[in-house]
């Protein structure tokens, strides 16, 4: 997974620039979110500059992360928000997706779309409800920069359905992985 490898790869070459910004990292999050969530409604009508908006809102959710932490305003609010926001613009980006393979009227392309969507969002979902009840389960073969790069190659390159049956199959699998972990670390806890 990207995002556990390389989490924190970046804080140190962007430390000027993070340092440079006085805006809310809140804020960052927020227009990063308007950005991504605007790539829903150009997908159906370009691909390639669908991806480019997937890609550009990406930039901004990574950067939010580097300016909280490197100016000491990292907080439970901004996380929780961020992850929220995160949720909103993944659904627009499956909705655009959704709609672009309605008009061309490929009803496979479409039904793999919300699998992957389903998928994608119980993820996140499994994670946080294993973290409530005091399980770390950040396991899994993907997670959303992984879901995020792969999505915008597709609408760039225009390959997106087989990115999609690719990343549904993916995403299916850390879903199982996460149940099963965080099960085996639920009973390690009563043990």
């Amino acid at each position: 997974m990207l995002s556990e490898k390389f989490s924190h790869f970046l804080d140190k070459p962007l430390t000027p620039l993070a340092k440079a910004l006085p805006v809310n990292p809140n804020v960052i999050t927020f227009i990063g979110m308007l950005i991504t969530s605007s790539s829903g409604f150009i997908i159906p009508f370009n691909l390639f500059l669908g991806g480019i908006f997937i890609l550009a809102g990406g930039a901004f959710d990574l950067i939010d992360g580097i300016v909280a932490r490197v100016n000491g305003r990292a907080t439970r609010f901004g996380a929780l928000l961020d992850s929220t926001f995160d949720r909103i613009a993944d659904g627009f980006i499956f909705l655009g997706i959704s709609w672009y393979f309605f008009r061309l009227n490929d009803e496979v392309a479409f039904i793999v779309t919300v699998l992957c969507m389903i998928a994608s969002f119980l993820i996140s979902y499994v994670r946080a409800r294993a973290e409530a009840v005091g399980v770390c389960c950040s396991v899994g073969i993907i997670e959303r920069p992984e879901r995020l790069i792969s999505l915008a190659f597709g609408c760039l390159t225009g390959l997106l359905y087989p990115v999609l049956v690719i990343l549904t199959i993916l995403s299916w699998i850390t879903v199982i992985q996460r149940i099963f972990y965080a099960r085996k670390q639920i009973k390690n806890l009563l043990q």
